[in-house]
């Protein structure tokens, strides 16, 4: 239980290298994916925890090796944080930045391929932000998390109100 099987640093730079590749894999697989799991989402990041832990540990079930490899995580994850919140081009490179992916009605196909939006996944984001069909939208925007942010344009009946 407190016997390690390899030396302390070795948890600490498999961590590390683990992250990176985590976040670099997952950053390459699109806002979709990390803003809306579907059910074969959540199963693939939970089968991924599971694969990766052994390239972490070494074959190492200690406490302590354990209690190394979740704090070399966590301290990845509050340097990154700190990082992309004092240098905007890091954070434009880790977390991308916002898409138009409906300008004036018109959709952006190209973009709906890249970031692999399905037209299900667009009249879902469109009925959830007020409106049925894409020739009402102003704007809709994918949001760095996968989130898309719908602006409606203005109704006939509310100009003439103005």
């Amino acid at each position: 239980m407190w016997n390690l099987s390899v030396p302390w640093w070795e948890f600490v730079v498999r961590g590390v290298v683990v992250y990176i590749f985590l976040l670099i894999f997952l950053r390459a697989t699109g806002k979709r994916q990390t803003g809306q799991y579907a059910p074969f989402d959540l199963v693939l990041l939970l089968i991924l925890s599971n694969a990766v832990q052994n390239s972490m540990n070494a074959g190492d079930n200690s406490l302590i090796g354990g209690l190394i490899s979740a704090s070399t995580l966590l301290f990845c994850h509050v340097v990154l944080s700190h990082l992309t919140f004092r240098f905007r081009r890091l954070e434009r490179l880790i977390d991308g930045h916002a898409r138009v992916l409906v300008q004036d009605g018109k959709v952006d196909e190209a973009l709906m391929e890249r970031e692999r939006i399905s037209p299900a996944d667009l009249a879902a984001a469109l009925r959830a932000g007020g409106c049925l069909h894409a020739h009402e939208v102003a704007r809709a925007t994918i949001e760095v998390n996968g989130q898309i942010t719908v602006v409606l344009r203005p109704t006939q009946r509310s100009l003439d109100a103005t």
